[in-house]
C-alpha cells in the first residue's frame, strides 16, 4: 500500500490474496424500506423502479391491487415470525431469488393478517437505481412544464451506453436536456456518447400529408448541460471533458475524481491477489495533462449538500433545471 501510494497515479489497486473472507449468506429482497412501528416492521416505502424492466422493479410488482393494499406490516416469512430485535433482512437470509409466503396486514395486528406469495429479488441495486432515475426525470418534467428531459449515465461502459441510448430516444424531442453523470463509474472513452449528443442536422425530408423529417432523425438540437460530482471518475472524467470540448453546454456541480491513468489486462497473482499496473493515460490536443490528479472543474459550482439530499432534495438538479 505504501509503495502504491508513492506512485501517485490513478487506478493503482491491490487486494484479495490468501485471506479468509468469512462466510457469506445470500439475502432475498423486496425492494422496500422498513421502519419499526408498534413492535412490528412496517413497509415505509416501496421502490417501484421500472415496471417495464424485469431486472429493476419491486418484488411487489406482481401482486394485484388487493394484495398490495394488505402489504403494510410484515409478520412472518415462510411461517417464521419476524424477529424485530434484528434487522428485517435477517428474516430473508438464504432466500435470494426464491418464491416465499409472507404474512402481512394493514394493521399492526397479526390476528388480522393474510398471506401473499412473492418472488424475492437477489439484489435491490437495480430497482433502487431505476427508482432514483425515474424520480429525477419526473421532477425535471414537473418543474420545467415538460420542456426539459433528464438522462442519467451510470458509467461509460456498455451499461452506460445502453442507459444513454434508451433514455435519449424517449426524450430527444424535448426542448432541452440535462445529462447527469454524477457517480459515473467510468469504463471506456465516451466518444460514442458525445457523437449521439452532438449530431448536427444535415437535411430535411418532406413527405406528402406528413410533417418534415430531420436527418438524422435520432438527434437533439436544443441546449444541454451536464451534472458532475467528485464520485464520477476515469471515463467519468473524460465524458464531461469531451462534453465541454464539443461545446455542448455548461458543466454543473462539483469537480470530478481525476483519475485518467488507466489499466487493462491485469492477471491475478498465484495466491489470488490482484495488483493493477497502470499503463495508459490521456493528454489534451495541446499536449497538456490536466485531468489526472485534478479532475474536470464545473462551470457552475453547486455543492451537493448531504443535509439537503438526505431529505430528498437535490440542489444540483434544481440548479440544472434553472439553468436550462
Amino acid at each position: 500500500a505504501e509503495m502504491i501510494s508513492e506512485v501517485n497515479a490513478g487506478h493503482t489497486y491491490y487486494g484479495g490474496g490468501d485471506v479468509d473472507s468469512g462466510p457469506r449468506q445470500s439475502i432475498g429482497y423486496l425492494g422496500v424500506d422498513f421502519e419499526l412501528d408498534q413492535g412490528y416492521y412496517r413497509i415505509a416505502k416501496v421502490y417501484e423502479g421500472g415496471t417495464w424492466d424485469t431486472d429493476a422493479r419491486s418484488a411487489l410488482h406482481e401482486l394485484d391491487e388487493k394484495e398490495r393494499e394488505q402489504f403494510k406490516y410484515l409478520f412472518k416469512v415462510n411461517g417464521v415470525p419476524v424477529d424485530t430485535s434484528k434487522a428485517p433482512w435477517a428474516a430473508f437470509e438464504g432466500l435470494s431469488g426464491q418464491t416465499v409466503t409472507l404474512t402481512v396486514g394493514t394493521d399492526p395486528d397479526p390476528e388480522k393478517a393474510t398471506n401473499v406469495v412473492v418472488k424475492l429479488l437477489g439484489s435491490e441495486r437495480n430497482v433502487r437505481y431505476r427508482h432514483w432515475v425515474e424520480s429525477n426525470r419526473r421532477h425535471v418534467e414537473k418543474e420545467s412544464d415538460g420542456q426539459v428531459g433528464y438522462i442519467h449515465v451510470p458509467d461509460t461502459g456498455s451499461r452506460g451506453q445502453r442507459e444513454l441510448f434508451r433514455q435519449f430516444y424517449g426524450q430527444m424531442n424535448k426542448g432541452a436536456l440535462i445529462i447527469d453523470e454524477r457517480w459515473n463509474g467510468g469504463g471506456n472513452i465516451a466518444d460514442r456518447f458525445i457523437e449521439l449528443l452532438n449530431r448536427p442536422i444535415y437535411m430535411h425530408i418532406f413527405e406528402r400529408y406528413e410533417n418534415d423529417w430531420r436527418v438524422p432523425t435520432l438527434s437533439h438540437q436544443g441546449p444541454k448541460c451536464m451534472m458532475i460530482n467528485g464520485e464520477a471518475g476515469s471515463g467519468g472524467d473524460i465524458f464531461p471533458y469531451l462534453f465541454r470540448k464539443a461545446g455542448l453546454g455548461k458543466l454543473i456541480g462539483m469537480r470530478t475524481w481525476g483519475g485518467v491513468i488507466g489499466i487493462s489486462r491485469n492477471p491475478s497473482l498465484i495466491d489470488g491477489a490482484r495488483l493493477t499496473v497502470p499503463f495508459i493515460t490521456f493528454y489534451e490536443t495541446d499536449g497538456t495533462l490536466t485531468m489526472e490528479g485534478h479532475g474536470v472543474d464545473p462551470d457552475i459550482e453547486i455543492i451537493d449538500d448531504p443535509a439537503l439530499m438526505v431529505d430528498g432534495d437535490d440542489p444540483q438538479l434544481d440548479a440544472a433545471i434553472q439553468h436550462m
